[in-house]
């Protein structure tokens, strides 16, 4: 079976997966723990969509660096974006508050307490 997805690498892997499951109203599906209850890798369905998260070996995370993970939702689904900046603003480095931006009226972008750069909107 062919199948895309997102991986990111943290650290805190396991507050991470509660985390993104408590934005992203995502199940776990798929789990493999390192001996200190971190993950190795896991698999969160993230509104049909894989996100993948290990355990990160580097000490210096570099935040956002060259990947921006984008979920677009469509018109009239506001309120989903404004449900996920809520939980995701927590400790996270704010690039761009929710607004419009010409092809969406409902907008954000961010840098997560965990290092993931990320983009929504309607």
């Amino acid at each position: 079976m062919l199948r895309s997805m997102f991986q990111v690498y943290v650290k805190g892997s396991d507050k991470a997966a509660a985390f993104y499951q408590k934005a992203f109203d995502a199940k776990l599906v798929s789990e493999y723990l390192n001996d200190d209850g971190t993950y190795a890798h896991a698999e969160l369905d993230v509104y049909g969509q894989i996100l993948a998260l290990s355990e990160s070996i580097s000490e210096t995370p570099e935040p956002g660096n060259t990947m921006q993970i984008c979920l677009h939702f469509g018109e009239g689904k506001a309120d989903m974006v404004y449900k996920i900046y809520e939980v995701l603003k927590d400790g996270a480095q704010p690039h761009d508050p929710i607004g419009d931006v010409g092809y969406s009226k409902h907008q954000f972008t961010l840098v997560d307490k965990f290092g993931v750069y990320w983009c929504v909107f309607e």
